[in-house]
C-alpha cells in the first residue's frame, strides 16, 4: 500500500460518505495580518480590537473569508486534489465568530455526484462544516467541483444532484455577530457614513479601484490556507494543461473582490451567508481585478434591531473597470471579462 496520498478521483466518492479532514489549524493574529497584507481589507470590526469591543465583540474576529478559506483548505487533499475546477457554492452560513487562538477543523459529506458527458470527469457535491476544538460550528456550505476520473472507461454512476436553496432565509442569519451597541458605531472610524437604510434594492455600486494579482502572492495565500491543489502550484504539470500556466485559486478572487467592495460598502462589516457563487472564468497572475455590486434585497432580521441584512451580488472582472457594470451579453452569456458572480448576505448597522 502506498504511503502517499494521490487524492480521490471521481469514482472514489460515494453518496453519504463522510470525510474527516486532516490537520486542525490554530489561527493567530499573524494569519489575520497576512490576510490583510494580501488583500488590503479595511473593514473596521476585523481590523480593530477597540472598535470591535465597543460594539460587543470579545475583540476583533477573524475576517469571515479567512475563516472560509481555512475551512475550505482542509478539504482540498480529500475532495479536490484531482479537480479540474471548483465550480460553485451555495447554502453557506457563518454560525459563530472565530477569534485568534481558535482551532479549526472540517468534516465533509458527499451529497451528490454526476458524470460529465465527456466521460473523463464528473461533478461532486459536498457539504463541508467547520468546527472549533470545543465543537462549535462556525461555518457550513455546499460546493461542487469537477473532478477527473481515474479510468475514463469506468461506468457512469446514477446521477444524484442535490436540491440547493436559491438563497438563505435572512431570518436564519446573524448568529455569528453579537448584539451590537450601534451607538458606539463610529462612521468616521468605519470609513463610511452609509448604513442599512441608505441602500436601495436595485442599486449598483462601482467599487472603482483595481488590484493586480502577482504570482507569488496568490501562491502564498493558498499556502496560508493549506490548500494543496496542484493547479495553483505546479507550473511543470500546468504547462501541459488547458491554459499552460497555474490558475489563481477562486477564493483568492472572492477575497480580492470583497476587499475592493469596501469602497462603497464600508459598513457591510460581516458576511453572514453565501447564497451562491460561480467562478465564471479563470484568473492568472498579471491580471487586474475590478469589482461592482448590486443590492438584490434588504431584510430585517428577527430579534435584531441593531443590524439589517443586505443581499448583495458581487461581480469581479479582469482587466476591465466596472463603471458600466459588466455582466452578461445580449445572448445571456457572461462577458469574457467577468470572472466571478457571487451572491451573499452582509450585515450592516442601522
Amino acid at each position: 500500500m502506498s504511503k502517499t496520498n494521490r487524492g480521490n478521483f471521481f469514482e472514489d466518492f460515494e453518496i453519504g460518505q463522510v470525510i474527516r479532514h486532516a490537520t486542525p489549524r490554530t489561527v493567530t493574529g499573524g494569519d489575520q495580518a497576512l490576510y490583510t497584507a494580501l488583500y488590503g481589507s479595511r473593514f473596521a470590526v476585523q481590523s480593530s480590537d477597540a472598535f470591535a469591543r465597543a460594539l460587543g465583540y470579545a475583540h476583533a474576529p477573524l475576517d469571515d473569508l479567512l475563516t472560509f478559506h481555512i475551512v475550505f483548505g482542509k478539504t482540498v487533499p480529500d475532495i479536490s486534489l484531482n479537480a479540474v475546477a471548483n465550480l460553485g457554492y451555495a447554502g453557506g452560513r457563518f454560525l459563530a465568530p472565530v477569534y485568534p487562538g481558535d482551532t479549526l477543523s472540517t468534516i465533509s459529506e458527499v451529497i451528490g455526484k454526476k458524470e460529465n458527458s465527456n466521460g473523463r470527469t464528473g461533478v461532486v457535491y459536498v457539504r463541508s462544516t467547520g468546527y472549533t476544538a470545543t465543537g462549535t460550528e462556525v461555518l457550513d456550505y455546499v460546493r461542487w467541483v469537477m473532478v477527473n476520473k481515474r479510468d475514463p472507461g469506468s461506468p457512469a454512476p446514477e446521477p444524484v444532484v442535490p436540491d440547493l436553496p436559491a438563497a438563505i432565509d435572512p431570518h436564519a442569519l446573524g448568529t455569528a455577530a453579537p448584539l451590537l451597541d450601534t451607538a458606539n458605531w463610529d462612521n468616521a472610524l468605519s470609513g463610511s457614513e452609509f448604513r442599512f437604510g441608505d441602500y436601495a434594492v436595485g442599486e449598483k455600486i462601482d467599487h472603482v479601484d483595481g488590484m493586480t494579482v502577482e504570482e507569488a502572492e496568490h501562491q502564498m495565500a493558498t499556502r496560508l490556507y493549506q490548500n494543496t491543489a496542484k493547479v495553483h502550484f505546479n507550473q511543470r504539470t500546468e504547462a501541459k494543461g488547458r491554459f499552460g500556466k497555474r490558475l489563481i485559486y477562486g477564493g483568492h478572487v472572492i477575497s480580492l473582490a470583497r476587499a475592493l467592495s469596501f469602497n462603497g460598502l464600508g459598513n457591510a462589516f460581516h458576511i453572514a451567508g453565501i447564497n451562491g457563487g460561480r467562478h465564471v472564468a479563470p484568473l492568472f497572475s498579471g491580471d487586474t481585478v475590478y469589482a461592482w455590486s448590486e443590492v438584490l434585497d434588504a431584510s430585517e432580521i428577527d430579534g435584531r434591531h441593531d443590524v439589517g441584512a443586505l443581499r448583495l451580488r458581487l461581480v469581479a472582472t479582469k482587466n476591465r473597470p466596472c463603471q458600466d457594470f459588466p455582466l452578461k451579453g445580449e445572448d445571456g452569456k457572461y462577458l469574457d471579462d467577468v470572472i466571478l458572480d457571487f451572491d451573499y448576505w452582509a450585515l450592516m448597522p442601522k
